[in-house]
């Protein structure tokens, strides 16, 4: 019992910390959103100077979907498709929608799939913006006028949206505003958009980048073995003194569909442990403070009746509705969805242990039917 008394302060410790860090990890204020009709007619003067880069592998059941999207923001904008070996119709399709389909080989050892794609890509930009857009993601009309604007203005080497996620049945609506929520608490937005700050953070499902800056930073050579390859490459760019920006937004959107559990296990599983680079210790000290805040800190009131306890819980609970509030009103869920929130926890826990323990078994990443082996193994 004094254990879990230790836990639930410091789990109600935790959270308010998060509740008033000056930061505001919790914020939805950092965002880009699509505004009139006469801004989407006004992209088409500079659309002639964006290629967009899409790798797709096995994505014939949204590519052309992605590329309608696509289409809608400037007819004069280039679009490479990159064909990562798919064995469905992917390059038919995006060849159908009027993009330039490239063939793209097998990646070399050390290399990710998805990188060695965009690899083969940047070599035949030529505009000065370079989009990087997942084969699922679905673009408002005005979306890349916002974000070319954006990085215009404010001088910004990259802009990156974090897409809507799919929000159609129960699994969806649990887990993926938690996973938004969860990202800005690792990746502050606040702190990731400061020149000064050493966080930095990008959302690979759509990035608007300097193609010089692809090119000074070497690219995705440079991080040719990153499975947060995002992150990484934001903080590339910020190394050499660039800018970067990255925002929620409703104008990009996912609609790659999550029907059950498992593959939203398996997408979380995949970096988990990565983002805890790899460590026992941060391991161990990321489970004891999810405890914390999760299990201890919320339901101590169960196992004593002492008035102090029932305040502790009282305070971590208004806590935890607080800071996740505002991404619950963001993707215009009912604030009801919060009470969940020590469930989803838990969930995303053993989800960080299933990552740890294929590492272990000396499996880094299974990821589009390809697996990449740990760096214990190689």
């Amino acid at each position: 019992m004094e254990l879990v008394l230790y836990l639930s302060v410091f789990g109600t410790f935790c959270w308010w910390m998060l509740a008033l860090f000056p930061w505001r990890p919790w914020s939805t204020c950092e965002k880009i959103e699509t505004l009139t009709h006469e801004k989407v007619v006004s992209s088409e003067t500079l659309s002639e100077d964006i290629t967009v880069l899409i790798p797709a592998r096995n994505e014939g059941s949204y590519i052309g979907h992605t590329l309608r999207g696509v289409r809608a923001q400037g007819e004069k904008m280039h679009v490479i498709v990159i064909d990562d070996q798919s064995v469905d119709d992917t390059a038919e399709q995006a060849r159908q929608c009027g993009a330039q389909v490239l063939s793209g080989t097998a990646p070399p050892a050390g290399w990710s799939g998805k990188l060695w794609a965009l690899e083969q890509g940047l070599r035949e930009v030529r505009t000065h913006y370079t989009l990087l857009l997942d084969a699922d993601i679905e673009l408002t009309p005005g979306i890349i006028f916002e974000l070319q604007q954006k990085a215009c203005n404010e001088n910004l080497a990259l802009v990156s949206l974090m897409a809507k996620p799919p929000m159609n049945n129960f699994v969806e609506r649990l887990l993926m505003p938690a996973f938004i929520f969860f990202f800005k608490l690792l990746y502050p937005f606040g702190l990731a958009n400061k020149p000064e700050s050493r966080i930095a953070a990008a959302a690979g499902g759509c990035i608007l980048v300097k193609t010089q800056a692809l090119r000074t930073t070497g690219a995705f050579a440079n991080l040719h073995d990153a499975l947060i390859d995002d992150c990484t490459l934001a903080a590339h760019i910020k190394c050499v003194g660039l800018r970067t920006f990255i925002g929620l937004s409703h104008g990009a959107r996912s609609h790659r569909g999550y029907d059950e559990l498992k593959p939203i296990w398996e997408m979380v599983a995949r970096t988990a442990y990565t983002q805890l680079k790899y460590s026992p210790i941060l391991l161990i000290i990321c489970t004891l403070i999810m405890i914390s805040m999760f299990l201890a800190a919320p339901f101590v009131f169960m196992f004593s009746s002492h008035l102090e306890i029932y305040l502790v819980s009282i305070l971590a609970w208004a806590a935890m509705f607080f800071t996740y509030l505002p991404t619950l009103i963001y993707y215009q869920r009912s604030p009801l969805w919060g009470i969940t929130l020590p469930v989803i926890g838990v969930l995303y826990l053993a989800m960080t242990w299933t990552s740890a323990l294929r590492y272990w078994r000396g499996e880094r990443a299974l990821w589009k039917d390809r697996r990449y082996e740990s760096k214990t193994n190689t």
